[in-house]
């Protein structure tokens, strides 16, 4: 079984555009999604981007707008027509949740799902743990455990070493995904994703026909 790492962090649009396939591509190719969220701002300035805060209004309403509009149309994926309210809240619940179901082995998958879309299709705060406990029990897992465990000491170590890792491996953003140590940054790249499953990239073996 082929380990697909994921970096992104709860509150990610493009990691909901993409999550519905990305699952598909794990059912179809037998992978294992090993979840590592992150605290996305100081990934993203790390390797010299800009908070949003610091980004022309220009990019803002793109990036909030049409971008965001043109994929969801694409993917068949339902998103509200706003920057969500709670977005930026703290990711310390919402990344942790899904941590500590990663390390129960207890449907990391399925709850990463319905907590992206509780943002980015509903609206809804995810740092709420009221908000975050029907999630988790649709996902057959009980809430007060799992949301306990979130906020341990070793889940937030856990969600700090991601964070460290994404930095020194030098990831552009959320979603990043890697098959084999090759990184591929953005749902835009899951067609990539699955032929790297399908067909292993080695760069040693590949020669540019542009120069020869």
């Amino acid at each position: 079984m082929t380990d697909i790492e994921y970096f992104y962090s709860a509150h990610s649009a493009f990691a909901w555009l993409g999550s519905a396939r990305l699952m598909e591509i794990c059912a179809a190719h037998g992978a294992r999604l090993v979840h590592k969220p992150i605290y996305l701002s100081p990934v993203v300035e790390a390797v010299g981007g800009l908070s949003f805060a610091g980004r022309t209004q220009a990019h803002v309403d793109y990036f909030f707008g049409r971008d965001i509009e043109h994929w969801a149309e694409f993917r068949g994926v339902e998103v509200i027509r706003h920057r969500p309210t709670h977005h930026d809240n703290s990711l310390t619940l919402p990344n942790g949740v899904i941590i500590a179901a990663q390390e129960a082995g207890r449907g990391a998958d399925a709850l990463a799902h319905a907590i992206l879309g509780a943002h980015w299709r509903d609206g809804a705060d995810i740092a709420d743990p009221a908000t975050l406990a029907p999630l988790i029990a649709g996902c057959g897992i009980d809430p007060g455990g799992l949301l306990a465990a979130a906020m341990s000491g070793p889940v937030q170590a856990i969600h700090d070493a991601n964070t460290a890792e994404a930095i020194a491996r030098s990831v552009f953003g959320s979603p990043t995904y890697f098959v084999g140590g090759d990184p591929f940054y953005g749902q835009d790249r899951l067609d990539l994703v699955e032929r790297a499953l399908m067909c292993p990239f080695s760069p040693s073996g590949w020669r540019n026909p542009l120069v020869g």
